[in-house]
């Protein structure tokens, strides 16, 4: 029996902790190559776009795959899960999933890369997925500050108050000084300046997977003292903000091989910067652990297959 969980059980069962660890367990097994990652695959039906990525987790149980469509306006994100028998265990509308592993895996990088100490944080964006990137950031660090801002000046001052933060009247004011800044926008150029970014500061580029899209300026790419992939594989297909840059996208280092302890970020006063294009291996360990916790609270439809 396979358990349907759909986009309000998700959002019921949803805890950024939970997942931000499993996030963390899947990538080091992924760095001590124990784990399984295929990056992202699209084909272009007329009027639309088939996306379709998998991985298997041999440590959490599971093998699976996400798969999403985006035309005529919406885009509707699948997610499967199989035992290691080859046995599908759940199949999970994965909308809300998304934006939770995105942001867990963003609290996984910060946890790691980000020396100790209170913090200022700027988040530019303000939209769906910019909300789990402030919850696992506010779990990940001693914030001090958190600066948003986002184009639309109505949208940036009612999401600040939400997450309890300060909307920043301009890009350069949320930036200037931060000690972490993230990206999460749809913008194809870059968000901000190379310039405006402190000495020292983590940037994480979380919003591009299009190699046509770039939020990170070339500068701040090539001015890093060490750029850190999701995975080399995925970042090949899809870093729209090192292949803008002309950066040679095999100079950077994999997370799960630091989280694994098989590589080291050097020390400097450059910036640091995270390239955030998102894994199966996010949603395989965010759907483990919906599921763990849909089975222990009685959620979601039982449904046989085969």
């Amino acid at each position: 029996m396979a358990l349907l969980l759909r986009e309000a059980d998700v959002e019921r069962l949803g805890d950024i902790g939970s997942v931000m660890d499993a996030v963390e367990a899947a990538m080091t097994d992924l760095g001590k190559g124990e784990a399984q990652n295929q990056p992202r695959r699209r084909v272009f039906p007329p009027g639309g776009v088939l996306n379709v990525m998998f991985a298997s987790w041999p440590a959490g149980g599971v093998s699976g795959l996400k798969s999403y469509t985006v035309g005529g306006g919406k885009a509707r994100f699948l997610v499967v899960l199989y035992d290691l028998g080859g046995e599908p265990i759940a199949l999970i509308e994965a909308d809300r999933l998304g934006a939770f592993r995105t942001g867990a895996a963003t609290g996984v990088a910060v946890r790691r890369l980000a020396p100790p100490g209170p913090k200022t944080v700027a988040v530019i964006g303000a939209g769906w997925q910019a909300r789990t990137q402030v919850a696992a950031l506010q779990l990940a660090l001693d914030i001090a500050e958190l600066r948003v801002f986002s184009r639309t000046s109505e949208r940036r001052h009612r999401f600040a108050a939400e997450v309890g933060g300060v909307a920043a009247e301009s890009p350069e004011a949320a930036v200037r000084g931060a000690d972490v800044v993230v990206t999460i926008t749809n913008s194809a150029t870059p968000v901000f300046e190379s310039a405006w970014v402190r000495p020292g500061a983590l940037v994480v580029g979380a919003g591009s997977n299009f190699p046509t899209r770039a939020e990170v300026p070339a500068e701040l790419v090539h001015g890093a003292r060490a750029v850190v992939v999701d995975q080399l594989e995925a970042a090949r297909l899809e870093s729209g903000d090192m292949l803008y840059a002309g950066y040679d996208v095999d100079r950077a280092v994999e997370l799960g091989t630091v989280l694994a302890g098989k590589a080291a970020v050097p020390d400097g006063e450059a910036p640091l910067l995270f390239e955030s294009h998102g894994l199966a291996l996010w949603d395989l360990a965010a759907g483990k652990v919906l599921l763990e916790a849909a089975r222990a609270q009685g959620v979601g439809e039982e449904i046989r297959l085969f």
